[in-house]
């Protein structure tokens, strides 16, 4: 387990920083007093890099206000201006942390001179909005919290014979990587490489990262020769994550076949189980799209999407606790530290979005 305080959100931790690097990534790390921006190099060609500051940086709500902040920020700015990044891509934790880094950057500006802005990102990176739920009470209370369709398809699951169990053996490591691939391809998403998640099981401890897989027998099938055989097949598989007192589901994939027996659902039950059994207090099912804010659209990507996408992962997770209200951040911003290079990257990105556009109207 991680000895980092419980409070730092996992994608801001040293672990994750770790995997980073075993992926090829150059990473930074600032921590001091309160404040804390691990972030992570990217390159485009042409633009060039920008740092990007995963669900940070990390602010001791007591300090918003203090110089330690100010501190804080301007050395993240030196680090980004060390690395060469044109930009750096932030998503603060609240509006609050976000109002106050928007001061700082005009601050910087007019002490400094020059063009620093800050400004909405074009996409955001993690999810807006995350859905967490509270595992502390016992099984039968969260059992009777759930919708009765959740409850109803997770008794189903159990009764077809749909089999769930965590592992770290190759075939079911290669299963997982397949279905991660046949589920992007279904969604028309672009995945990341299969190297990417094989780096999960290299890096990461098994008491820190483990798979689930959801098997199924099926109905028995007849040989040549008149005898019945049976053979389990890998229907759902998900990616477990333990840090601190929360578990997080980060990636899964599932298969078309036998979608009537309801694996998902005893697979996520499972794994909240599991993660009660690990002392974890929260659940986190990742990203929904489930709060009707006209902030939450206000960008031209965001405007484009079609958001029935969302809506049926939404009702899957949220049935899963009803009552339970998403985590709403304020999304991701950039810190314009060369404008003509983040000039360069939005006419880059809005002429891909027209080709992609074009290619797909093609298709039709």
């Amino acid at each position: 387990m991680p000895s980092a305080d419980l409070n730092i959100e996992f994608l801001q931790s040293e672990e994750w920083m770790q995997f980073q690097e075993a992926t090829g990534k150059e990473t930074v790390r600032l921590s001091q007093d309160g404040f804390s921006a691990n972030g992570i190099m990217h390159g485009l060609p042409m633009v060039g890099k920008y740092l990007y500051v995963p669900r940070g940086p990390i602010v001791d709500r007591f300090m918003i206000y203090d110089l330690r902040f100010t501190n804080g920020m301007q050395k993240l700015i030196e680090e980004a201006k060390k690395r060469r990044a044109n930009w750096i891509r932030i998503e603060p934790e609240t509006e609050e942390v976000l109002g106050m880094i928007r001061k700082e950057v005009v601050t910087f500006r007019q002490a400094q001179g020059g063009n620093l802005t800050i400004t909405k990102a074009p996409h955001d990176v993690q999810p807006r909005e995350v859905f967490v739920m509270d595992i502390t009470p016992s099984l039968e209370t969260l059992l009777a919290q759930m919708k009765p369709k959740t409850r109803y398809n997770i008794g189903l699951s159990e009764k077809r014979g749909v089999k769930v169990f965590a592992t770290r053996e190759k075939k079911y490591q290669e299963a997982f990587l397949d279905l991660i691939m046949a589920t992007a391809d279904r969604k028309e998403i672009m995945p990341h490489p299969r190297t990417y998640y094989e780096k999960f099981f290299s890096v990461f401890p098994e008491d820190m990262c483990q798979l689930f897989v959801a098997e199924y027998d099926g109905p028995a099938s007849t040989r040549g020769d008149g005898s019945s055989t049976r053979g389990g097949k890998v229907l759902a598989a998900n990616l477990l994550m333990i840090y601190g007192t929360r578990a997080t589901y980060l990636h899964g994939g599932s298969g078309n076949e036998h979608r009537d027996v309801m694996a998902p659902y005893l697979l996520q039950w499972k794994q909240i189980q599991y993660a009660k059994e690990r002392r974890c207090t929260e659940y986190d099912f990742g990203g929904v799209r489930a709060v009707n804010n006209q902030q939450l659209t206000e960008n031209r990507e965001q405007k484009t999407e079609n958001k029935s996408s969302w809506s049926g992962i939404t009702r899957f997770k949220m049935g899963f606790s009803p009552q339970t209200q998403p985590t709403v951040f304020p999304g991701a911003y950039d810190i314009i530290l060369n404008n003509s290079k983040y000039a360069l990257y939005n006419r880059l990105r809005l002429l891909k979005e027209s080709f992609l556009v074009m290619k797909k109207f093609l298709k039709m």
